[in-house]
């Protein structure tokens, strides 16, 4: 009678963490249509032609009175969110760490971005900077919301199951991104059809994003469960606040020599993700349709990479597979270096290569860091994570920029991002992560 209790206890206890993971997974899916269809594709160019619009004749906007180039506002927008998310995220995960109650400042957090990203549907005309205010205020809400919503990986999900999980929760956003991208080009390339303008259809598809972020952020606010927290120490302002955290994880100096890693090579990441276009259209020669055509692949891919990826783990533990994607991005990055210009079959298969690993290497990453933060600790040390992801990533361009000024060869500033996998992956290589999940307090997985 007691065995079969307790069997029925832990049925009940494993139905109840698969619905959570479920509810999870549905986060990605509501918030990477912000990160694809708005940052990625439609709002840099869109909100640059409305600071042209409203520049002067020197070809300068006057936010608050300071002169700023047009061609520029958008860079800078971007770069202020990035602060506003510096200042504002250690002061949330503190304090989800120490009321336990994740679950309303997720829902605020998500809210408030998507909120700003549907108003972006009023962006028109020489509104620039509405345009600038709703960027930084969705941008600094989806830094916030993700660092709540990676925190509950390990709440979630035991060791053995963090890989696996975490891997579908990047698929579920992928897949969604694809999903709405394909319906946004669509209605921007043939607005005419529609009997809209572009102007009209690009706030659409900026506007129907945060509709979708809003509505599909309902399943996991139904579904995830906020549990009583151990922490009870005060807040702090927001940078006292990160400096205590990196105070604190000072005492853990195995799971910063990891966050170290993560840093070195997600930097490197970032930069091919965000440069690549660039090398498309600069060096390459390639046409619009043909980038655009190369970031849907790059989506589609990255679902069956990171389930791959998440499967590989299982078999030879996280670690291994993460190396093994950073020599995949090295041997990716010196493939693209001999590319032909004009060859769009090439940008292809490189643009495949690319999605195969990246959403298996930023899975990986965030389950492995999971099983490094201390019990009671994760939304203030996610945090930390968030802001290597998001914050810390400005080495990358600035030696990619450094190598095409000193050389005048994008050919030579691609291959120059090589450096970040190879030291990324020395760095990863040494870290003893059974000793780091030992010392970080967590049961030390069979396969890591």
């Amino acid at each position: 009678m007691g065995t079969d209790t307790v069997r029925t206890e832990a049925s009940d206890d494993a139905a109840g963490r698969r619905r959570e993971q479920r509810g999870w997974y549905f986060y990605d899916w509501a918030c990477s249509v912000y990160s694809t269809s708005v940052l990625t594709v439609f709002l840099g160019p869109y909100l640059t032609s409305v600071a042209e619009e409203a520049a002067d004749a020197g070809g300068y906007v006057h936010p608050l009175g300071i002169p700023v180039r047009a061609g520029s506002f958008f860079a800078y927008s971007v770069s202020l969110s990035v602060i506003v998310a510096v200042l504002v995220m250690p002061l949330v995960g503190a304090a989800a760490d120490r009321t336990g109650r994740k679950k309303p400042l997720l829902a605020a957090a998500a809210y408030v971005g998507a909120a700003a990203t549907t108003g972006m549907f009023f962006l028109s005309g020489d509104r620039y900077l509405l345009g600038g205010v709703l960027l930084v205020v969705a941008n600094a809400a989806q830094s916030v919301a993700m660092m709540l919503y990676n925190s509950y990986l390990p709440q979630i999900a035991p060791p053995e199951e963090r890989d696996a999980v975490s891997s579908r929760g990047w698929a579920f956003g992928y897949a969604a991104g694809s999903l709405v991208l394909v319906v946004n080009l669509a209605l921007y390339l043939a607005h005419d059809s529609f009997g809209v303008s572009e102007s009209t259809a690009v706030r659409i598809c900026l506007a129907s994003a945060g509709l979708w972020w809003g509505g599909f952020a309902l399943v996991p606010l139904l579904r995830l469960r906020d549990r009583p927290s151990a922490a009870r120490e005060a807040t702090a302002p927001g940078l006292r606040q990160l400096a205590a955290t990196i105070r604190d994880m000072r005492r853990h100096p195995l799971t910063l020599a990891f966050l170290l890693a993560y840093l070195v090579y997600n930097d490197g990441i970032q930069t091919v993700i965000t440069q690549a276009s660039v090398y498309g259209s600069e060096e390459l020669g390639l046409g619009q349709s043909t980038l655009i055509g190369a970031v849907l692949l790059v989506q589609l891919l990255a679902v069956a990479g990171a389930l791959t990826m998440g499967r590989l783990a299982r078999r030879y533990g996280a670690k291994r597979t993460i190396l093994g994607s950073l020599v995949a991005w090295t041997l990716t990055l010196a493939a693209g270096y001999f590319l032909p210009a004009g060859a769009p079959v090439g940008f292809f298969v490189l643009a495949a290569a690319i999605g195969l690993v990246l959403g298996g290497s930023q899975a990986l990453s965030r389950s492995l860091f999971s099983h490094l933060v201390p019990p009671g600790k994760e939304a203030e040390y996610f945090s930390a994570y968030e802001l290597s992801d998001r914050g810390m990533s400005w080495l990358g361009p600035l030696l990619f920029g450094l190598t095409y000024q000193l050389t005048g060869s994008y050919r030579d500033a691609i291959i120059s991002l090589v450096a970040f996998f190879v030291l990324g992956f020395l760095l990863l290589a040494r870290v003893p992560l059974r000793r780091a999940i030992e010392a970080a307090g967590n049961p030390v997985p069979e396969r890591i």
